[in-house]
């Protein structure tokens, strides 16, 4: 049951249970089988009925929406997307999450922080969440390319929405939703001025993306290079926590 308290020793339910499909791709899906029956029961064209039926099939999976655990800890910063660490390197956090907004509101610093990348494939679970909970202080749409979302230079180049998040303490994080080879629309839930959880859905990227994180000065990552994430449930990094982390692959 959403909303029900689950702990480390035995409290709560965790039956399996199909994911809900997101109301944002529930249009897509319903048009693509449309078209998949037209061609099977007016043109009688199994050989491009069938292939379009499974296409359906796969837009709905892309827009599901499964229900997550979010790990209830002041200091947890978690993953804002599910996919795959592409990259963990130093750099200085976007301009426009820097310096203050026209209101006259903080942003982040420009000295170097940490910034995970997490790749999405057309596979993953594409609902994007708040990485902690706060007010959300700044959200910036920037149109650009369409490259690799995997490259290093798609967090310049490509077409993408950064998003400022403050806690009541004061701690602020910001993450960046980019658009990839296929993505064509970021489609926000949230606005500037509104109160989120962690973990908490704030907006999704179309077919294929990638997130960037920016850890606030003084925290690194808890994840490694190659590592799987869940929104709303792998634990990123712990504010203040510092020190190497290593990993084997097998």
């Amino acid at each position: 049951m959403a909303g029900e308290l689950r702990d480390n020793r035995g409290r709560g339910d965790g039956e399996w249970g199909l994911a809900p499909i997101h109301p944002e791709g529930r249009k897509f899906g319903v048009i693509a089988v449309g078209i998949a029956l037209v061609f099977l029961l007016l043109f009688d064209w199994a050989l491009i009925g069938w292939p379009l039926l499974a296409l359906a099939g796969g837009v709905f999976a892309f827009f599901r929406d499964p229900e997550r655990v979010v790990p209830q800890d002041d200091r947890a910063i978690v993953s804002p997307a599910d996919g795959q660490v592409s990259l963990i390197t130093q750099v200085v956090p976007p301009l426009e999450l820097q310096g203050t907004d026209g209101d006259g509101g903080q942003g982040l610093g420009a000295e170097p922080v940490t910034r995970v990348s997490i790749f999405m494939s057309v596979f993953d679970v594409h609902i994007n969440r708040s990485p902690i909970a706060g007010t959300v202080r700044r959200i910036v749409y920037i149109p650009g390319a369409f490259m690799n979302a995997d490259l290093d230079k798609a967090s310049e180049e490509n077409e993408r929405q950064h998003i400022l998040v403050e806690r009541t303490d004061g701690t602020r994080i910001g993450f960046t939703q980019i658009a990839g080879l296929v993505a064509r629309r970021i489609v926000p839930f949230i606005k500037p001025g509104d109160i989120v959880a962690s973990g908490q859905r704030v907006g999704l990227i179309r077919f294929g993306s990638r997130v960037d994180v920016y850890l606030p000065a003084g925290t690194e990552s808890k994840v490694l290079i190659g590592q799987r994430m869940i929104a709303g449930e792998t634990i990123l990094a712990e504010l203040g926590a510092q020190g190497l982390l290593e990993g084997v692959s097998q």
